[in-house]
């Protein structure tokens, strides 16, 4: 891919070691509830959105019951969290190396606003960016794709446009796939090479810097 493209990289877990405070985070919002789950099973979920991870947890009845109470108090756990939330090896290297390489870069992720906003700055990517999405600007997010085409609209490309995903989880990645995106994963999100490859990632990075040093290796060459 020589031309100009668009990069869409999820921020939580994949420039932001943040995944297992998120795991951490749901299992107690759900304690709160009356809910227990194993960490180990609620870290599976990670990467899909807060919309949806009541529902892939404890079924609908679990949303109904308690999910909007989950959310909010998910949201509480992880403002206590922020703080040991820090930026993966690399990962301010990386978006540089993309934008120096002459591609749009998009920061994609479903969370909160309030988080995204610390994360952006403790990146230093405000100027970096030409933009990013939260959790107020889709209805359904991944592994449905319509984060990743709302990231396209921000920049005024057609769903067509030429455009890779980077992320962390196999939600990611089926996110894009749905997207019509090839997607690059790195192993931040502790998903096995196996489940990252069977999801349809094409290739696959320890950290982000790994990924920054091999850019020329990609599809954002």
């Amino acid at each position: 891919m020589t031309e100009s493209a668009i990069a869409v990289v999820d921020i939580d877990g994949t420039l932001i070691d943040s995944n297992y405070q998120h795991a951490l985070a749901w299992y107690r919002a759900l304690r709160s509830v009356g809910e227990t789950y194993p960490v180990w099973r609620l870290h599976r979920l990670i990467g899909m959105g807060g919309d949806q991870v009541p529902t892939a947890a404890g079924g609908k009845d679990l949303e109904r019951r308690a999910g909007e109470r989950a959310r909010e108090q998910q949201g509480k756990e992880v403002d206590a969290l922020l703080e040991e939330m820090a930026p993966l090896p690399g990962a301010h290297d990386l978006l540089v190396a993309i934008k120096e390489r002459g591609h749009r870069l998009v920061l994609a992720s479903s969370g909160q606003q309030r988080h995204v906003e610390v994360f952006l700055d403790r990146l230093d990517v405000r100027d970096i960016a030409d933009d990013w999405t939260t959790s107020t600007d889709v209805e359904a997010s991944k592994p449905a794709p319509d984060l990743l085409q709302v990231a396209l609209k921000k920049l005024g490309a057609p769903p067509d446009a030429s455009s890779v995903m980077v992320g962390d989880s196999v939600w990611d990645v089926k996110a894009a796939k749905r997207a019509g995106m090839p997607a690059i994963a790195v192993r931040s999100g502790g998903f096995g090479d196996d489940e990252l490859h069977e999801a349809g990632a094409i290739a696959i990075y320890d950290t982000p810097g790994d990924l920054a040093k091999a850019l020329d290796d990609t599809p954002l060459a």
